[in-house]
């Protein structure tokens, strides 16, 4: 069905779209080839929201040769005007005649309507090409279009004995320098980062991007995520000093705590974003709310440092689409703190099983990437 130069192209449209890796979200990462006579006369992808999309800038490089030729597409072409006009008729419009994109769109507002349109108009419209590749380059916007929610990393480092920290709550720093840079990179392309009060009161970090942005491409702002049920993050906490929205997640209902609540509402109400949502049946901020809230403000991605208490219920709920395990090469004995804390299990078989999809070394460290077996 597809050539060889199909699937070369549709592999260097996939190279594109991961140029947008940490700056087009919420909008998904895509690129696109125009080629004619398998000669490839125009390239582009999506840089950020807002911006044209990676049609119309394939298009407008490839000019006048666009006629005739073929577009290879990561993502089905849009067919509604958004916040830039639909792509389907850009492609129309410059007269292509063959569109072969990799992944259908599942967004409500497209989910088909691309390839009807350009189909309609008389071009030969193809798709599944490297599918599987695209689909994973967009996991997050995918699962969002899908279900409402974002995709859900957990990031943990743990020694060889599976602990996170010493008894006494040290944990600067179990992996190297490496692996940490490399948290940098995950953070970098995510939509938000999610993290318990526990680990606000214990570390008071930034959660924020060290890395330099590439030039002329600045990311999208970072949001930081807290669950915080009883509203205790300190109002002089590190994350409110450095630019960027903070969300403190809490519970409706915190009635019971009568003025010191009230007082720490109005600390924080000034530095932070604060919503209550419906608690758990243990009185904690329902995470199954947390996730929707993030999936109506456009999340795609969610990168999740916490400790092994938040962990644990995400993991519990299976709630978690993936683990980001560092692994380091150290005891730290039975005394250490664990990697998370999961309801207590009658047999083997119930315990959650992963699937590994991606080991590597990381400087001193071992990166294991695993999803929850779906068997």
């Amino acid at each position: 069905m597809f050539s060889q130069f199909d699937r070369d192209a549709m592999a260097r449209a996939l190279e594109l779209a991961r140029l947008g890796l940490e700056t087009a979200h919420p909008n998904p990462r895509v690129g696109c080839v125009i080629a004619r006579d398998e000669r490839i006369v125009g390239e582009g992808w999506h840089v950020r929201t807002g911006e044209p999309h990676a049609e119309v800038h394939a298009l407008r490089a490839a000019g006048a040769a666009a006629a005739g030729a073929t577009a290879y597409v990561t993502l089905e072409p849009c067919s509604h005007h958004g916040r830039t006009p639909p792509c389907a008729a850009a492609l129309l419009e410059a007269g292509v005649a063959r569109v072969v994109f990799a992944v259908a769109d599942p967004n409500p507002q497209v989910n088909g309507e691309g390839a009807r349109m350009l189909r309609a108009h008389g071009v030969r419209v193809e798709s599944g090409l490297l599918q599987d590749e695209a689909a994973e380059l967009n996991a997050g916007f995918l699962k969002r279009m899908r279900t409402g929610r974002p995709w859900v990393r957990v990031k943990l480092a743990m020694s060889l004995d599976g602990r996170t920290a010493l008894s006494n709550g040290d944990s600067h720093w179990i992996t190297g320098t490496a692996a940490r840079e490399d948290v940098q990179h995950w953070r970098a392309r995510s939509g938000a980062v999610m993290t318990g009060i526990g680990t606000v009161l214990a570390d008071d970090p930034r959660l924020d991007v060290r890395l330099a942005a590439a030039p002329g491409a600045p990311r999208p702002p970072l949001l930081r995520v807290i669950v915080d049920s009883r509203l205790r993050t300190p109002p002089a906490a590190r994350l409110f000093s450095i630019p960027g929205e903070v969300l403190l997640l809490s519970t409706r209902s915190r009635g019971d705590e009568g003025e010191d609540y009230a007082r720490r509402h109005a600390a924080l109400a000034g530095r932070a974003t604060l919503e209550a949502l419906d608690a758990d049946g243990h009185a904690h901020v329902s995470l199954e709310a947390a996730l929707t809230l993030l999936g109506h403000r456009e999340i795609n991605e969610l990168w999740v440092e916490a400790g092994p208490r938040l962990a644990g219920a995400l993991l519990a709920g299976r709630l978690v689409d993936e683990l980001i395990v560092y692994l380091a090469p150290r005891l730290l004995g039975p005394q250490g703190r664990p990697l998370a804390e999961l309801p207590a299990l009658g047999q083997l078989q119930e315990s959650p099983w992963f699937v590994i999809m991606d080991s590597r070394q990381v400087g001193t460290d071992l990166r294991l990437r695993l999803r929850p077996d779906q068997r």
